[in-house]
């Protein structure tokens, strides 16, 4: 079995309480960081142990941390945000739910290392019932002295709040979910000055995810070097996946960075295989926004090494062979599913949730979503798969924030890997509205490229 570090007590009963939670060994790492470290030991502990941001990106969250400013009289903020809305992902959510003394510890934390005397978990607004398990948490946490004036007896002082947002996918990025803090519309800064030196209310301001913060709790009670014992190469300490779709077993799984894919995949101990008995076609292994991967590209690389579980094996190939961790949605696509069924019911979702204030990614996802839809409901031309890929490449890079990569990536990579599947769509358009193309080649073996003499 892997190695626990977030969900090792996920079981036990009342663990959502304060009491159950500190029988477990919970706020440990609040009295060994206030009473035996400096900040910036705690910084560099979290440097020590690689831990990469969570969220998506897979930033190195120690280095974001040293890169705040720390002007003389100046307020700085930590900022969780929890404002988990990528399609296929819901690990935060899960933890919030049952877990929230782990996150609420791990602010603590955090905003010590920082000295940040206010922070902030910002929570997407339609999880209602995970705001109010937190604000009870919180309460809980401040009863106990965990919170507020002279934490501990130590001198250091922390207020958290929780913010519900407005339901917006936009709000997920960091600039944008400041502006929403602030009270106004979310719409993503232009970036520099970065949140580091000027953030929420214009002062230097570190934005966390959910699970990047509750890292922060393994790694202080372990240290950053036990912690970087764990994974492989520079994917380190454990990530918590999302698994759904045709799957025998979907739900939250925490692995170890490095686990191949086809264990991940087919193994009792995760998903369990497809479902039903059905072929495996194609994967979405990091939420909605990565690229789509055929299933004879997922288990091994383009030179037929095995794939793993990790930022840089999933990537093996860039974009014309491979993916990205992204946050953890494991989507898994049997030979019943319809590609471009999908790809439009994503670009949909990107059109909808555009901020609409960069153009390319305004009018681009609409276009998109219109030729999709054609194609679905056997309209289509065969020209759409070219002009498709035109307008992705028309939004990726040209945009404020990265949602406009969000909404072409997939779009690309679905063309790029299962065109025939786009254009089966155009010449059998009444069949396609009755049935889906089913499996093709897909998982067939790619035969090792010959080496270059």
């Amino acid at each position: 079995m892997a190695r626990k570090l977030l969900l090792e007590h996920i079981n036990v009963p009342g663990i959502n309480t304060f009491d159950v939670y500190r029988s477990k060994g919970g706020y440990a790492a609040v009295e060994k960081a206030l009473k035996t470290l400096t900040p910036d030991e705690v910084v560099e502990e979290v440097k020590k142990s690689g831990l990469r941001g969570r969220g998506g990106a897979g930033f190195p969250t120690g280095m974001k941390w040293s890169f705040l400013a720390k002007p003389e009289g100046v307020a700085r903020y930590l900022v969780c945000n929890a404002d988990e809305s990528e399609p296929g992902t819901f690990k935060d959510r899960f933890l919030m739910t049952y877990i929230p003394h782990l996150l609420i510890e791990g602010m603590i934390v955090a905003s010590y290392a920082l000295g940040a005397k206010v922070s902030y978990i910002y929570v997407r607004g339609e999880m209602m019932p995970q705001i109010r398990i937190l604000e009870k948490a919180i309460a809980e946490a401040k009863n106990k002295g965990f919170l507020g004036k002279n934490i501990l007896g130590t001198g250091y002082d922390l207020e958290l709040y929780v913010q519900p947002g407005g339901g917006a996918y936009i709000c997920g990025e960091e600039t944008a979910l400041l502006e929403s803090l602030e009270g106004k519309r979310g719409n993503p800064r232009i970036k520099p000055p970065f949140p580091a030196i000027a953030g929420l209310y214009g002062c230097p301001t570190v934005v966390n995810n959910v699970e990047s913060i509750a890292a922060v709790v393994p790694i202080i009670n372990d240290g950053g070097e036990e912690y970087a014992k764990i994974g492989i190469g520079r994917s380190t300490g454990t990530k918590l996946i999302s698994a759904s779709g045709n799957i025998k077993n979907p739900g939250i799984y925490e692995i170890e960075l490095g686990v191949p894919v086809e264990e991940f995949l087919y193994s009792d101990e995760y998903c369990g295989g497809m479902a039903n008995g059905k072929r495996f076609k194609a994967l979405v292994a990091g939420g909605s926004s990565v690229p789509i991967l055929p299933a004879n590209l997922v288990t091994k690389t383009i030179n037929q090494e095995a794939r793993l579980m990790s930022y840089e094996s999933l990537s093996d190939g860039g974009f014309a062979t491979g993916t990205m961790m992204g946050s953890g949605g494991f989507i898994v696509f049997d030979e019943d599913q319809c590609i471009v069924r999908n790809t439009w019911n994503f670009t949909r979702f990107y059109h909808h949730e555009s901020c609409g204030q960069c153009s390319p990614c305004r009018e681009g996802t609409g276009w998109m979503e219109k030729v999709l839809h054609r194609l679905e409901y056997g309209h289509g031309k065969m020209s759409d798969m070219d002009l498709l890929v035109d307008v992705s490449k028309k939004i990726e890079g040209n945009t404020i924030c990265p949602l406009g990569d969000a909404a072409a990536w997939p779009v690309a990579s679905a063309i790029r890997h299962f065109r025939d599947e786009f254009e089966w769509h155009v010449t059998h358009a009444a069949e396609a509205t009755t049935r889906n193309f089913g499996l093709a080649h897909y998982a067939d073996p790619i035969p090792k490229p010959e080496p270059v003499a």
